[in-house]
């Protein structure tokens, strides 16, 4: 898990940010989350964030108030980066469809 978690890491548009400016609150927020618009890893970043339980920071273009408010949402999720990888590949394959 390591090596994949590491992987999708370098690929993050984030990984060269300062990560002062992805651990804001109020409308600073809403600026942090547009570097994860378009991240080829927004997927796996947010399922990290969603299992892990991360309290802070902007994590997959959610904030820690929507994160939690997805996680009482859906308490039965035992694991976000299953959920969130099939709805990726089911979305990927309906656009090719």
């Amino acid at each position: 898990m390591e090596s994949t978690e590491r992987s999708w890491r370098t690929d993050a548009l984030c990984r060269d940010t300062d990560p002062d400016e992805l651990f804001v609150r109020g409308a600073d927020q809403n600026r942090a989350k547009i570097v994860c618009m378009g991240c080829p890893v927004r997927t796996e970043c947010l399922a990290e964030a969603l299992d892990s339980r991360i309290s802070f920071g902007i994590w997959g273009g959610m904030t820690e108030r929507e994160r939690r408010a997805l996680l009482r949402r859906r308490p039965d999720v035992t694991s976000w980066a299953e959920l969130l990888e099939s709805a990726k590949r089911d979305f990927a394959g309906a656009a090719v469809s």
